[in-house]
């Protein structure tokens, strides 16, 4: 039947009711899941929630985007249900007194997209069984190839005292044949979880252990306060970075560049470089490895 999710048997689509029975009682924060057929951006949809109050634990998925955006504006599109698009509404600044969680401090908040990373990393590696590295800030490498991508964007609450929520969204080509992968103007080239070996390539169990590792670092790190050494997850983060070790070019958001060697991931999930002027820390960039 032309235009039905079962046209193509191996892109099931995603069962809205079973997600919601195995994630949003069980696995805080998670709330309200929503599933999309299609939409721009599962990141503006959770954003224009986050702004008109929506409360933290909104997980937004999309079979198919339209505009799913990535860092310094660049577009991310996939073919319908051949890969998991999805974003998550979290308020670190509140306190949630039934759980102890105190506010966490926004210095911490660099560590989001990297928690997500390692939740993602830790997903595909018990799942899929390839073997997965994270390149700072946001993405997941298969074999030097960039397999998904990570953006976590703040948006500002009502007053000006009134600390942001975050928004993480979340990009994986699962099911991607060579001919559909995106080009990527970094020069990195793009690869599928298919196209990598994974021994799993549905979309439901990958989805579903995602979020539950989200939840669990989240409550991990909000349980130590929002520090992230503290949780575990630097110790975590740092064990799947490729990027720690490597000459690296940096290209930064003023469009000047630093070369140098990555030493480490600070306090606050800025990545420490050795310059040749000295060590230099980086809250943002566009990481190119060297060798």
């Amino acid at each position: 039947m032309p235009g039905s999710p079962y046209t193509d048997l191996d892109r099931p689509p995603l069962s809205v009711a079973r997600l919601r029975r195995a994630l949003v009682a069980p696995y805080g924060p998670w709330s309200r899941l929503e599933l999309r057929t299609e939409t721009g951006s599962t990141n503006a949809d959770v954003a224009e929630a986050a702004r008109a109050g929506e409360p933290e634990g909104l997980v937004v998925v999309a079979e198919r985007q339209t505009a799913g955006r990535g860092r310094r504006g660049r577009v991310w599109q996939s073919p319908p249900r051949a890969g998991i698009a999805t974003s998550v509404l979290l308020r670190p600044g509140e306190a949630v007194p039934a759980r102890g969680w105190s506010p966490a401090p926004p210095a911490g908040y660099g560590w989001l997209p990297l928690l997500a990373g390692v939740a993602l990393a830790e997903a595909v590696t018990l799942l899929a069984e390839v073997d997965a590295t994270l390149k700072w800030p946001n993405d997941l490498l298969i074999g030097g190839a960039k397999c998904a991508g990570i953006l976590a964007e703040g948006v500002p609450g009502p007053g000006l005292s009134d600390l942001p929520a975050v928004v993480v969204g979340i990009g994986l080509n699962v099911t991607l044949r060579a001919d559909e992968l995106p080009e990527h103007p970094t020069g990195l080239p793009a690869t599928s979880l298919r196209l990598s070996g994974a021994v799993a390539t549905d979309r439901d169990p990958l989805l579903r252990a995602l979020l539950r590792s989200v939840a669990d670092w989240y409550a991990r790190w909000r349980d130590a306060g929002g520090d992230a050494a503290a949780s575990g997850l630097r110790e975590a983060y740092l064990a799947l970075c490729g990027t720690v070790g490597r000459e690296v070019r940096a290209l930064l958001p003023d469009g000047t560049d630093v070369f140098g060697t990555a030493t480490g991931v600070d306090g606050d999930g800025q990545l420490v470089l050795t310059t040749p002027s000295g060590p230099r820390s980086l809250a943002a960039a566009d990481l190119r490895h060297l060798r």
